[in-house]
Protein backbone atom coordinates (compact mmCIF):
# COMPACT_ATOMS: atom_id res chain seq x y z
CA UNK A 1 0.00 0.00 0.00
CA UNK A 2 1.45 3.30 -0.95
CA UNK A 3 2.13 6.07 1.93
CA UNK A 4 -0.38 9.00 1.92
CA UNK A 5 0.62 12.04 0.90
CA UNK A 6 0.38 15.16 2.83
CA UNK A 7 2.30 17.97 0.53
CA UNK A 8 1.31 19.64 -2.91
CA UNK A 9 4.26 20.76 -5.28
CA UNK A 10 4.29 23.83 -3.97
CA UNK A 11 4.25 23.50 -0.50
CA UNK A 12 7.80 21.35 -1.29
CA UNK A 13 8.98 24.47 -3.08
CA UNK A 14 7.81 26.67 -0.60
CA UNK A 15 9.89 24.77 2.44
CA UNK A 16 12.74 24.47 -0.10
CA UNK A 17 12.74 27.94 -0.17
CA UNK A 18 13.72 28.81 3.19
CA UNK A 19 17.43 27.94 2.62
CA UNK A 20 17.38 31.22 0.45
CA UNK A 21 16.82 33.06 3.93
CA UNK A 22 19.14 30.69 5.44
CA UNK A 23 22.04 31.24 3.36
CA UNK A 24 21.69 34.96 2.70
CA UNK A 25 23.08 34.81 6.34
CA UNK A 26 24.83 31.86 6.31
CA UNK A 27 26.89 32.37 2.71
CA UNK A 28 27.33 36.52 3.27
CA UNK A 29 28.79 36.03 6.41
CA UNK A 30 30.77 33.00 6.06
CA UNK A 31 32.70 34.57 2.74
CA UNK A 32 32.79 38.16 3.14
CA UNK A 33 32.74 39.03 7.28
CA UNK A 34 36.52 39.08 7.35
CA UNK A 35 37.36 41.02 4.52
CA UNK A 36 35.15 43.56 5.71
CA UNK A 37 36.32 43.80 9.30
CA UNK A 38 40.17 43.50 8.30
CA UNK A 39 40.04 45.62 5.10
CA UNK A 40 37.44 47.90 5.38
CA UNK A 41 37.37 48.67 9.34
CA UNK A 42 40.93 47.68 9.53
CA UNK A 43 40.63 45.31 12.57
CA UNK A 44 43.30 42.63 13.32
CA UNK A 45 42.07 39.08 11.17
CA UNK A 46 43.83 37.03 14.39
CA UNK A 47 41.83 39.01 16.90
CA UNK A 48 38.24 38.47 14.78
CA UNK A 49 39.69 34.67 14.47
CA UNK A 50 39.80 34.44 18.00
CA UNK A 51 36.71 36.56 18.85
CA UNK A 52 34.75 33.86 16.58
CA UNK A 53 36.36 30.81 18.27
CA UNK A 54 35.53 32.14 21.75
CA UNK A 55 31.59 32.43 19.88
CA UNK A 56 31.33 29.04 19.19
CA UNK A 57 32.00 27.52 22.58
CA UNK A 58 27.88 29.05 22.95
CA UNK A 59 26.80 26.95 20.42
CA UNK A 60 26.66 23.62 22.31
CA UNK A 61 24.43 25.02 24.68
CA UNK A 62 21.86 26.78 22.14
CA UNK A 63 21.55 23.65 20.41
CA UNK A 64 20.14 21.78 22.83
CA UNK A 65 18.36 24.65 24.18
CA UNK A 66 16.06 25.18 21.20
CA UNK A 67 15.92 22.15 20.30
CA UNK A 68 14.32 20.97 23.60
CA UNK A 69 12.31 24.36 23.28
CA UNK A 70 11.26 23.36 19.99
CA UNK A 71 9.57 19.83 21.58
CA UNK A 72 7.81 22.08 24.45
CA UNK A 73 6.33 24.93 22.14
CA UNK A 74 1.96 24.57 21.49
CA UNK A 75 0.82 27.42 19.12
CA UNK A 76 -1.46 28.09 16.41
CA UNK A 77 1.09 27.92 14.30
CA UNK A 78 3.03 24.78 15.75
CA UNK A 79 5.92 23.40 17.35
CA UNK A 80 8.81 24.89 15.03
CA UNK A 81 7.24 27.72 12.79
CA UNK A 82 6.97 30.31 15.43
CA UNK A 83 11.13 29.51 15.83
CA UNK A 84 11.20 29.65 12.03
CA UNK A 85 9.57 32.78 11.67
CA UNK A 86 10.20 35.09 14.93
CA UNK A 87 14.17 33.80 15.12
CA UNK A 88 14.44 35.24 11.32
CA UNK A 89 13.90 38.43 12.44
CA UNK A 90 16.68 38.36 14.90
CA UNK A 91 18.79 37.19 12.16
CA UNK A 92 18.29 39.95 9.76
CA UNK A 93 19.20 42.48 12.77
CA UNK A 94 22.02 41.08 13.77
CA UNK A 95 23.48 40.29 10.70
CA UNK A 96 23.13 43.88 9.76
CA UNK A 97 24.79 44.52 12.82
CA UNK A 98 28.02 42.43 12.30
CA UNK A 99 28.43 44.50 8.59
CA UNK A 100 27.64 48.32 10.79
CA UNK A 101 30.48 48.36 13.09
CA UNK A 102 30.66 52.27 13.92
CA UNK A 103 33.62 53.78 12.58
CA UNK A 104 33.26 56.34 16.11
CA UNK A 105 33.77 53.92 18.52
CA UNK A 106 37.48 52.98 19.94
CA UNK A 107 39.48 49.40 18.77
CA UNK A 108 38.13 47.57 21.68
CA UNK A 109 34.65 48.77 21.80
CA UNK A 110 34.66 47.58 18.23
CA UNK A 111 35.90 44.25 18.85
CA UNK A 112 33.10 44.07 21.54
CA UNK A 113 30.17 45.26 18.89
CA UNK A 114 31.25 42.43 16.61
CA UNK A 115 31.49 39.97 19.28
CA UNK A 116 28.30 40.59 20.79
CA UNK A 117 26.57 40.47 16.91
CA UNK A 118 28.29 37.51 16.16
CA UNK A 119 27.29 35.77 19.02
CA UNK A 120 23.77 36.54 18.72
CA UNK A 121 23.42 35.98 15.03
CA UNK A 122 25.41 32.06 15.29
CA UNK A 123 23.75 30.83 18.61
CA UNK A 124 20.62 32.48 19.07
CA UNK A 125 18.63 34.04 16.19
CA UNK A 126 20.58 31.55 13.39
CA UNK A 127 20.15 28.65 15.75
CA UNK A 128 16.53 29.13 16.55
CA UNK A 129 15.49 29.31 13.32
CA UNK A 130 17.30 26.67 11.64
CA UNK A 131 16.54 23.90 14.00
CA UNK A 132 13.01 24.91 13.59
CA UNK A 133 13.74 25.02 9.46
CA UNK A 134 15.33 21.67 9.89
CA UNK A 135 12.56 20.05 12.37
CA UNK A 136 9.56 20.88 9.89
CA UNK A 137 10.69 17.92 7.70
CA UNK A 138 9.10 15.68 9.83
CA UNK A 139 6.00 17.91 11.51
CA UNK A 140 4.13 18.67 7.85
CA UNK A 141 4.30 15.25 6.77
CA UNK A 142 4.66 11.37 7.67
CA UNK A 143 5.65 10.50 4.03
CA UNK A 144 9.04 9.24 4.08
CA UNK A 145 9.26 10.33 0.11
CA UNK A 146 8.27 13.68 0.67
CA UNK A 147 10.56 14.06 2.69
CA UNK A 148 13.15 12.92 0.68
CA UNK A 149 12.05 15.62 -1.98
CA UNK A 150 11.95 18.34 1.27
CA UNK A 151 15.39 17.77 1.39
CA UNK A 152 16.31 17.76 -2.52
CA UNK A 153 14.77 21.09 -2.72
CA UNK A 154 16.64 22.68 0.28
CA UNK A 155 19.64 21.85 -0.77
CA UNK A 156 19.36 22.98 -4.61
CA UNK A 157 18.35 26.14 -3.00
CA UNK A 158 20.94 26.27 -0.83
CA UNK A 159 23.65 25.67 -3.39
CA UNK A 160 22.07 28.49 -5.60
CA UNK A 161 22.15 30.97 -3.38
CA UNK A 162 25.66 30.52 -2.58
CA UNK A 163 26.29 30.63 -5.65
CA UNK A 164 24.58 33.84 -5.90
CA UNK A 165 25.67 35.98 -3.19
CA UNK A 166 29.15 34.86 -3.60
CA UNK A 167 29.30 35.65 -7.69
CA UNK A 168 27.40 39.24 -6.95
CA UNK A 169 28.71 40.61 -3.66
CA UNK A 170 31.97 41.91 -4.59
CA UNK A 171 30.68 43.53 -7.68
CA UNK A 172 27.51 44.66 -5.57
CA UNK A 173 29.85 46.43 -2.50
CA UNK A 174 31.99 48.50 -5.17
CA UNK A 175 28.60 49.44 -6.92
CA UNK A 176 27.70 51.19 -3.46
CA UNK A 177 30.93 52.59 -3.05
CA UNK A 178 32.85 50.29 -1.73
CA UNK A 179 33.28 51.48 1.61
CA UNK A 180 31.72 50.64 5.11
CA UNK A 181 28.48 52.08 4.31
CA UNK A 182 28.32 50.24 1.29
CA UNK A 183 28.86 46.70 2.91
CA UNK A 184 26.38 47.75 5.75
CA UNK A 185 23.53 48.09 2.67
CA UNK A 186 24.06 45.16 1.36
CA UNK A 187 23.84 44.03 4.58
CA UNK A 188 20.45 45.90 4.76
CA UNK A 189 19.39 44.59 1.67
CA UNK A 190 19.89 40.95 2.07
CA UNK A 191 18.35 40.98 5.05
CA UNK A 192 15.41 42.21 4.42
CA UNK A 193 15.37 39.90 1.05
CA UNK A 194 15.45 36.63 3.54
CA UNK A 195 13.18 38.47 5.82
CA UNK A 196 10.80 38.25 3.28
CA UNK A 197 11.68 34.77 1.61
CA UNK A 198 11.73 33.45 5.37
CA UNK A 199 8.08 34.26 6.36
CA UNK A 200 7.10 32.91 2.37
CA UNK A 201 8.63 29.02 3.43
CA UNK A 202 7.29 29.65 6.71
CA UNK A 203 3.43 29.94 5.51
CA UNK A 204 4.12 27.81 2.54
CA UNK A 205 3.46 24.78 4.64
CA UNK A 206 1.51 23.49 7.41
CA UNK A 207 2.24 21.71 10.51
CA UNK A 208 0.36 18.73 11.60
CA UNK A 209 -1.82 18.23 14.05
CA UNK A 210 0.39 17.59 17.46
CA UNK A 211 -2.04 14.23 17.98
CA UNK A 212 -1.56 13.23 14.49
CA UNK A 213 2.30 12.78 14.79
CA UNK A 214 2.27 11.98 18.87
CA UNK A 215 0.58 9.04 17.63
CA UNK A 216 3.52 8.07 15.93
CA UNK A 217 5.70 8.81 18.19
CA UNK A 218 3.94 6.82 20.69
CA UNK A 219 3.96 3.41 18.72
CA UNK A 220 7.36 3.96 17.89
CA UNK A 221 9.37 1.60 20.05
CA UNK A 222 11.77 4.24 20.54
CA UNK A 223 12.77 4.74 24.50
CA UNK A 224 13.58 8.24 25.79
CA UNK A 225 17.08 8.50 27.20
CA UNK A 226 18.72 11.31 29.16
CA UNK A 227 21.39 13.22 27.28
CA UNK A 228 24.87 12.25 29.12
CA UNK A 229 23.43 8.21 28.14
CA UNK A 230 22.42 9.35 24.51
CA UNK A 231 25.59 10.74 24.53
CA UNK A 232 28.01 8.03 25.49
CA UNK A 233 26.07 5.73 23.17
CA UNK A 234 27.13 7.76 20.04
CA UNK A 235 30.70 7.81 21.73
CA UNK A 236 30.50 3.77 21.48
CA UNK A 237 29.53 4.26 17.57
CA UNK A 238 32.82 5.17 15.64
CA UNK A 239 31.20 5.51 12.48
CA UNK A 240 29.39 8.95 14.70
CA UNK A 241 32.87 9.62 15.45
CA UNK A 242 33.99 9.98 11.56
CA UNK A 243 30.48 11.60 10.30
CA UNK A 244 31.93 14.66 12.72
CA UNK A 245 35.61 14.05 11.65
CA UNK A 246 34.47 14.32 8.27
CA UNK A 247 31.76 17.10 8.76
CA UNK A 248 34.46 19.49 10.86
CA UNK A 249 37.52 18.66 7.80
CA UNK A 250 34.77 19.69 5.56
CA UNK A 251 33.74 22.88 7.10
CA UNK A 252 37.50 23.76 7.52
CA UNK A 253 37.60 22.97 3.51
CA UNK A 254 34.59 25.13 3.31
CA UNK A 255 36.54 28.12 5.39
CA UNK A 256 39.91 27.78 3.10
CA UNK A 257 37.67 28.59 0.26
CA UNK A 258 35.78 31.02 1.53
CA UNK A 259 39.35 32.59 2.62
CA UNK A 260 40.03 33.01 -1.43
CA UNK A 261 39.36 36.11 -1.80
CA UNK A 262 41.64 37.17 -0.32
CA UNK A 263 43.60 35.24 -2.59
CA UNK A 264 42.14 36.83 -5.67
CA UNK A 265 42.79 40.21 -4.23
CA UNK A 266 46.28 39.88 -3.43
CA UNK A 267 47.46 37.09 -4.96
CA UNK A 268 46.02 37.06 -8.22
CA UNK A 269 45.35 40.74 -8.06
CA UNK A 270 41.74 39.95 -9.48
CA UNK A 271 38.65 40.41 -6.43
CA UNK A 272 36.18 40.03 -9.42
CA UNK A 273 37.25 36.31 -10.04
CA UNK A 274 36.19 35.04 -6.55
CA UNK A 275 32.34 34.67 -8.38
CA UNK A 276 33.88 33.07 -11.23
CA UNK A 277 35.28 30.11 -8.54
CA UNK A 278 32.30 30.35 -7.14
CA UNK A 279 30.76 29.33 -10.21
CA UNK A 280 33.36 26.48 -10.45
CA UNK A 281 32.09 24.95 -7.01
CA UNK A 282 28.80 25.35 -6.46
CA UNK A 283 27.69 24.54 -10.14
CA UNK A 284 29.14 21.05 -9.79
CA UNK A 285 27.96 20.44 -6.67
CA UNK A 286 24.48 21.24 -8.21
CA UNK A 287 24.41 18.64 -10.49
CA UNK A 288 25.86 15.90 -8.28
CA UNK A 289 22.93 16.52 -6.23
CA UNK A 290 20.97 15.45 -8.98
CA UNK A 291 22.50 12.73 -9.87
CA UNK A 292 23.41 10.96 -6.30
CA UNK A 293 20.37 9.01 -5.62
CA UNK A 294 20.56 7.18 -8.87
CA UNK A 295 24.06 6.62 -8.61
CA UNK A 296 23.36 5.15 -4.94
CA UNK A 297 21.03 2.82 -6.53
CA UNK A 298 23.48 1.95 -9.82
CA UNK A 299 26.33 1.34 -7.40
CA UNK A 300 24.38 -0.44 -4.66
CA UNK A 301 25.46 1.89 -1.75
CA UNK A 302 26.91 4.74 -0.51
CA UNK A 303 29.93 3.97 0.44
CA UNK A 304 31.80 3.02 -2.88
CA UNK A 305 29.86 6.34 -4.24
CA UNK A 306 31.51 8.83 -1.24
CA UNK A 307 34.62 7.23 -1.82
CA UNK A 308 34.66 7.38 -5.50
CA UNK A 309 33.88 10.84 -5.59
CA UNK A 310 36.30 11.95 -3.31
CA UNK A 311 39.16 10.32 -4.61
CA UNK A 312 38.15 12.40 -8.13
CA UNK A 313 38.22 15.02 -5.47
CA UNK A 314 42.22 14.67 -4.45
CA UNK A 315 43.04 14.60 -7.81
CA UNK A 316 41.28 17.27 -8.67
CA UNK A 317 42.48 19.54 -5.53
CA UNK A 318 45.85 18.55 -6.60
CA UNK A 319 46.20 19.88 -10.22
CA UNK A 320 44.43 22.91 -8.41
CA UNK A 321 47.78 23.10 -6.97
CA UNK A 322 49.70 22.78 -9.87
CA UNK A 323 47.69 25.11 -11.78
CA UNK A 324 47.85 27.40 -9.08
CA UNK A 325 51.80 27.79 -9.42
CA UNK A 326 51.94 27.61 -13.10
CA UNK A 327 49.73 31.03 -12.78
CA UNK A 328 46.99 29.33 -14.85
CA UNK A 329 43.75 30.68 -13.69
CA UNK A 330 41.83 28.69 -16.74
CA UNK A 331 42.98 25.20 -15.26
CA UNK A 332 42.33 26.40 -12.18
CA UNK A 333 38.97 26.80 -12.35
CA UNK A 334 38.70 23.08 -14.71
CA UNK A 335 40.05 21.30 -11.60
CA UNK A 336 38.07 23.16 -8.89
CA UNK A 337 34.77 21.72 -10.57
CA UNK A 338 36.61 18.34 -11.24
CA UNK A 339 36.87 18.37 -7.82
CA UNK A 340 33.81 19.97 -6.57
CA UNK A 341 31.64 17.53 -8.80
CA UNK A 342 33.55 14.61 -6.51
CA UNK A 343 32.56 15.80 -3.67
CA UNK A 344 29.01 16.14 -4.76
CA UNK A 345 27.62 13.05 -3.82
CA UNK A 346 28.91 12.85 -0.47
CA UNK A 347 26.97 16.52 0.04
CA UNK A 348 23.85 14.44 -1.51
CA UNK A 349 23.89 11.56 0.51
CA UNK A 350 25.34 12.58 3.89
CA UNK A 351 22.12 12.69 5.96
CA UNK A 352 21.42 9.33 4.58
CA UNK A 353 24.86 7.98 6.01
CA UNK A 354 24.07 9.43 9.58
CA UNK A 355 20.49 7.79 9.65
CA UNK A 356 22.73 4.32 8.61
CA UNK A 357 24.81 5.59 11.05
CA UNK A 358 22.06 5.84 13.92
CA UNK A 359 20.70 2.06 12.78
CA UNK A 360 24.42 1.04 13.74
CA UNK A 361 23.49 2.23 17.41
CA UNK A 362 20.52 0.22 17.21
CA UNK A 363 21.92 -2.62 16.06
CA UNK A 364 24.90 -2.90 18.18
CA UNK A 365 23.44 -1.34 21.65
CA UNK A 366 19.81 -2.07 20.86
CA UNK A 367 18.91 1.59 21.89
CA UNK A 368 17.59 4.44 19.45
CA UNK A 369 19.61 8.06 19.82
CA UNK A 370 17.98 9.71 16.17
CA UNK A 371 17.71 12.85 17.21
CA UNK A 372 21.08 13.59 19.44
CA UNK A 373 22.68 11.77 16.15
CA UNK A 374 21.56 14.77 14.19
CA UNK A 375 21.84 17.46 16.78
CA UNK A 376 25.29 16.92 17.43
CA UNK A 377 26.34 16.67 14.23
CA UNK A 378 24.70 20.03 13.02
CA UNK A 379 27.14 20.98 15.62
CA UNK A 380 29.93 20.08 14.15
CA UNK A 381 29.32 21.80 10.92
CA UNK A 382 28.74 24.83 12.93
CA UNK A 383 31.96 24.22 15.20
CA UNK A 384 33.63 23.30 12.44
CA UNK A 385 32.81 26.58 10.12
CA UNK A 386 34.19 28.86 13.17
CA UNK A 387 37.04 27.03 13.38
CA UNK A 388 37.65 27.29 10.32
CA UNK A 389 37.49 30.90 9.77
CA UNK A 390 38.91 31.30 13.34
CA UNK A 391 42.38 29.54 11.71
CA UNK A 392 42.07 32.06 8.65
CA UNK A 393 42.35 34.75 10.65
CA UNK A 394 45.17 33.51 13.04
CA UNK A 395 46.88 32.28 10.23
CA UNK A 396 47.08 35.79 7.86
CA UNK A 397 48.02 37.25 11.65
CA UNK A 398 50.92 35.26 11.78
CA UNK A 399 51.70 36.39 8.00
CA UNK A 400 51.83 39.69 8.83
CA UNK A 401 48.76 40.89 6.89
CA UNK A 402 47.51 44.11 7.16
CA UNK A 403 44.19 44.59 5.29
CA UNK A 404 44.15 48.55 5.84
CA UNK A 405 47.84 48.65 3.76
CA UNK A 406 48.15 49.25 -0.40
CA UNK A 407 50.81 46.36 -0.38
CA UNK A 408 51.59 43.17 1.52
CA UNK A 409 54.61 41.66 2.74
CA UNK A 410 55.41 38.35 0.53
CA UNK A 411 55.32 35.97 3.53
CA UNK A 412 51.36 37.28 3.96
CA UNK A 413 51.06 36.38 0.28
CA UNK A 414 52.64 33.04 0.40
CA UNK A 415 50.14 32.28 3.42
CA UNK A 416 47.23 33.24 1.44
CA UNK A 417 48.27 30.47 -1.63
CA UNK A 418 49.15 28.20 1.33
CA UNK A 419 45.43 28.70 2.56
CA UNK A 420 44.03 28.70 -0.63
CA UNK A 421 45.78 25.91 -2.66
CA UNK A 422 47.15 23.47 0.09
CA UNK A 423 45.15 23.06 2.79
CA UNK A 424 41.87 22.69 0.66
CA UNK A 425 43.93 19.38 -0.78
CA UNK A 426 45.42 18.47 2.55
CA UNK A 427 41.66 18.35 4.13
CA UNK A 428 40.12 16.55 1.16
CA UNK A 429 42.80 13.77 1.41
CA UNK A 430 42.01 13.75 5.22
CA UNK A 431 37.52 13.23 4.21
CA UNK A 432 38.82 10.56 1.78
CA UNK A 433 40.56 8.75 4.59
CA UNK A 434 38.00 8.86 6.64
CA UNK A 435 35.31 8.06 4.10
CA UNK A 436 37.29 4.92 3.21
CA UNK A 437 36.87 3.37 6.71
CA UNK A 438 33.33 4.57 7.11
CA UNK A 439 31.29 1.62 5.52
CA UNK A 440 28.44 1.69 7.70
CA UNK A 441 26.38 0.16 5.30
CA UNK A 442 28.51 -2.75 5.31
CA UNK A 443 28.63 -3.24 8.58
CA UNK A 444 25.12 -3.19 9.60
CA UNK A 445 24.03 -5.76 6.84
CA UNK A 446 26.86 -7.96 8.03
CA UNK A 447 25.45 -7.50 12.10
CA UNK A 448 22.03 -8.29 10.30
CA UNK A 449 23.22 -11.42 7.96
CA UNK A 450 24.92 -12.98 11.35
CA UNK A 451 21.98 -12.58 13.40
CA UNK A 452 19.79 -14.79 10.40
CA UNK A 453 22.29 -17.10 11.15
CA UNK A 454 22.27 -17.18 14.48
CA UNK A 455 18.28 -17.68 14.36
CA UNK A 456 18.52 -20.38 11.53
CA UNK A 457 20.66 -22.54 13.82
Amino acid sequence: MEERTYLKWYNKIGYGSGDIAGNVVYAFLASFVMIYLTDTIGLSSGMVGTLIAVSKLFDGFTDIFFGSMIDKTHSKLGKARPWMLYGYIGCAITLVACFAVPASLGRTAQYVWFFIAYTLLNSVFYTANNIAYSALTSLVTKNSKERVQMGSYRFIFAFSTSLLIQTITVGFVDKCGGDAAAWRLVAVIYAVIGLIVNTISCLSVKELPEEETSRERASSTEEKYGLIQAFRLLLKNKYYLMICAAYILQQLYSAMIGSGLFYMTWVLKNKNLFGQFAWAVNIPLIIALIFTPALVGRWKGMYKLNLRGYIIAVIGRALVVAAGYMGNVPLMLAFTALAALGQGPWQGDMNAVIASCSEYTYLTQGKRVDGTMYSCTSLGIKVGGGIGTAVAGWLLELSGYVGTNATQPQSALDMMQFMYLWLPFIFTVLIMLVLSRMNVEGANEKIKNSRCVTQQH
